[in-house]
């Protein structure tokens, strides 16, 4: 029953590409452990956990390592993006472009000019 309630924390692990993942049910308890590409990926995990279980659900133990921590995410560029979309999708904040273009300007020279299928480095905020 606890699996069939986290069902879509674990439908997100999978899409995700979890590695080591790891999924037990111990009593009346799930217990999740694996490993995210980067600290968006956990936090996209996370945000799905709360969603389904709440701030501190008591009938779930995850422990989600991060492989790389050295950016927050890793992007590609999208038909119609620009960089203030994707800080906006990513902080919240429109205007956190500045820091996306200054971690990436061995990609790009001009924050206004982006193309659909660059790889660009989120960084840690």
């Amino acid at each position: 029953m606890v699996k069939a309630k986290y069902q879509s924390v674990l439908d997100l692990g999978e899409k995700l590409a979890i590695k080591d993942g790891d999924v037990q049910v111990n009593g009346e308890r799930l217990e999740i452990r694996g490993t995210a590409a980067t600290p968006y990926d956990k936090d996209q995990l996370w945000d799905e956990i709360k969603k389904v279980g709440g701030d501190n659900p008591s009938d779930l133990m995850a422990d989600i390592k991060v492989e790389d921590a050295s950016v927050y995410a890793r992007h590609t560029v999208q038909s119609g993006e620009s960089l203030s979309l994707i800080a906006k999708h990513y902080f919240k904040d429109p205007m956190k472009y500045k820091q996306i273009f200054a971690a990436n300007t061995g990609v790009l020279s001009n924050p206004d000019v982006i193309h659909p299928g660059q790889e660009l480095v989120i960084p840690n905020l």
